[in-house]
């Protein structure tokens, strides 16, 4: 919604910021032990990384690929941390292993647009890949560095985050308004805010889990934005995305089996 209103790039800029205010302001209520450096440069990664799948991404949305960049990117950002967890702590049940499948299925449906140039698709799907990848690195970037601390590598990846894109802004920009409104506030600060909370709980469910069911559990959000979509903006469910919100939900049920 607020893209919609203003320039994105300013949106991310200021949602990032809002981000990083808060979860350093909840480092430092819960006293989260300070990390070694080892870890905040874990942090620093995944920063980078954050940003690197930002910036793939929307260059592969304004080009008009929505239809190719929104799907492949989360079923590659939810596939990286499956293969790095079956390598590092070995597969998982069958059972799992087939609600990740199903998850995948469903992030595609939901996160796939209704209309799209087919014949076009396929000139930014590069980008797209490396979207997903950089947010999948993202996701086990942060995961290696959150072993001793939950919300200091996170504190360091939006600092990087809230930098590097607010540079980028700049040099794209040159000197144009791009930054929101004031009156949009409220609306950038709720998106921060949750968009920060996602990170967290996502660390935290690594912490006390594996990094595989962490990633793909929280890689099928777009039910959630499809849902609210439906609700607040009234947009209206398609056969597709009722099939991905089922299969998602099938999905969790599957991946949740002790």
């Amino acid at each position: 919604m607020a893209a919609k209103r203003a320039n994105v790039y300013g949106v991310v800029v200021v949602s990032q910021l809002v981000g990083f205010v808060v979860v350093l302001i909840v480092a430092l209520l819960f006293r989260d032990p300070f990390p070694p450096v080892g870890d905040l440069l874990w942090g620093v990664a995944a920063g980078l990384a954050g940003v690197v799948g930002l910036v793939a991404l929307y260059s592969t949305l304004s080009s008009g690929q929505m239809g190719i960049a929104a799907p492949v990117s989360a079923v590659v950002s939810a596939a990286l941390p499956v293969i790095v967890a079956a390598i590092s702590q070995g597969l998982p049940p069958l059972v799992q292993l087939t609600g990740f499948v199903l998850g995948a299925f469903g992030v595609w449906l939901l996160a796939r647009p209704e209309q799209h140039s087919e014949g076009a698709a396929s000139k930014n799907l590069r980008l797209a890949i490396i979207a997903g990848l950089s947010f999948g690195s993202f996701l086990v970037l942060i995961h290696q560095g959150s072993g001793s601390s939950a919300y200091w590598p996170l504190v360091t990846a939006r600092a990087v985050s809230v930098a590097l894109l607010t540079v980028f802004s700049l040099i794209r920009h040159r000197g144009a308004s791009w930054l929101p409104a004031q009156s949009m506030l409220p609306l950038l600060i709720l998106t921060g805010v949750l968009d920060i909370g996602g990170n967290t709980f996502f660390v935290l469910a690594g912490q006390v889990g594996r990094l595989d069911v962490a990633g793909v559990l929280s890689s099928l959000y777009p039910a959630t934005t499809v849902l609210l979509a439906a609700l607040i903006l009234r947009e209206r469910l398609s056969r597709g995305r009722v099939i991905g919100i089922g299969t998602a939900l099938l999905a969790v049920l599957l991946i949740a089996v002790p």
